[in-house]
């Protein structure tokens, strides 16, 4: 909770990048990208940095729910997937791993799952992930290497079955990577541009497109102004709030333009970023008085209510006032109310990660 808000983080993950489970170094580049966006992007304060062997590589699911619902402020969230069986053993975020980690928290936390449409059966394999895993939605991630594949598109009639078999099982959301390349994929393959055809072909389902298709922008806007079932996840996107104030405030006014308050998720990308200061920022944060004039819009507290929950609630049929009842005293929040305290008295900050021992840093890895 957040203000009164319900706060409802659509994009998170706990993944396994450790060298035992890399396969090659495909798997430590890919894994390194996501240290350098964190370093990257991190406000100058020692509290939101993680050691990238300890912390980093793999991440402790105990550690997610403390510093999901416990230290920070989310009362649900959405573990995504990449399921990478290329670069990784047993796979970077699976179906699988997530049932896991969702059973620490069942009523806070929303499974997806990972399908690599070019595999034998890969409608059943949507079924088995849906009945045997208790998977809500799907992540797909079209540049994910398989043999001598180096990506697939969305609007593929081989992935159609896919999406029949998740509508005929009752699962609408299908979130998308459609963003920064993570190395060694290719940008092109995470182009947004393959959306719109199964958006019109398929309208029972909502097509949540995380990162709103940066660097295409203007690509993604365009199709979700006339793709009503197209929404924009600011996974990414958010992470310019601090360092590149003006340039999220742009983001943000196209997306207010284009799509409406209606059809923007909040997500953090945590654990690349700590969840804690990305939404204290985004409370806090207001348009330029030019931008708000120029795309005439705005951000209010009652648009950031429905970015920040009221959206992706919606979307997976959840009743918030239920939710609320059925969270306001379970172990976790009442661990937070003793952090809380804690804090209290004691001045603790809100994260305690250890900061020794950094990893590769974005220089680093541009001169690899």
């Amino acid at each position: 909770m957040k203000n009164g808000q319900f706060v409802f983080d659509a994009h998170t993950g706990v993944w396994d990048a450790s060298a035992k489970n890399c396969k090659n170094r495909f798997g430590e580049a890919f894994i390194e990208t996501f240290y350098a966006f964190q370093t990257g992007f991190n406000p100058p304060d020692k509290r939101w940095t993680m050691d990238y062997e300890t912390v980093f590589r793999k991440t402790d699911p105990d550690w997610y729910i403390e510093e999901m619902f416990v230290k920070g402020d989310a009362d649900m969230a959405i573990l995504s997937t990449q399921v990478l069986k290329d670069f990784y053993h047993a796979g970077f975020v699976t179906a699988e791993s997530n049932q896991r980690v969702a059973a620490l928290a069942p009523e806070r936390l929303i499974p997806l799952g990972g399908v690599d449409p070019r595999v034998p059966n890969a409608a059943d394999e949507v079924a088995r992930q849906i009945q045997e895993c208790g998977v809500r939605g799907f992540k797909w991630y079209t540049a994910e290497w398989r043999g001598e594949s180096r990506g697939w598109a969305a609007n593929d009639p081989m992935v159609f079955p896919c999406y029949e078999k998740a509508l005929q099982l009752g699962i609408k959301n299908m979130h998308f990577h459609k963003g920064p390349a993570v190395e060694p994929l290719t940008l092109a393959k995470f182009d947004v541009r393959d959306i719109d055809e199964p958006a019109w072909l398929y309208p029972e389902l909502n097509f949540i497109i995380d990162h709103v298709g940066l660097p295409r922008l203007d690509d993604f806007c365009w199709i979700a102004a006339r793709c009503p079932n197209v929404y924009g996840s600011l996974a990414v996107a958010l992470a310019f709030i601090h360092n590149r104030p003006r340039y999220f405030a742009e983001i943000m006014a196209n997306l207010l333009f284009w799509l409406g308050p209606d059809r923007i998720v909040y997500g953090t990308d945590f654990p690349i970023w700590y969840p804690h200061w990305m939404l204290d920022e985004f409370m806090a944060f207001e348009l330029p008085a030019d931008i708000k004039q120029e795309y005439g819009v705005d951000l209010t507290p009652e648009i950031k209510a429905k970015i920040i929950g009221g959206n992706i609630t919606r979307l997976y049929g959840i009743d918030v006032e239920a939710k609320r009842a059925k969270l306001e005293n379970d172990e976790i929040a009442q661990r937070k109310r003793a952090y809380h305290a804690d804090v209290a008295a004691n001045g603790s900050g809100p994260s305690t990660p250890p900061v020794d021992g950094p990893g590769p840093t974005a220089p680093e890895l541009v001169n690899r």
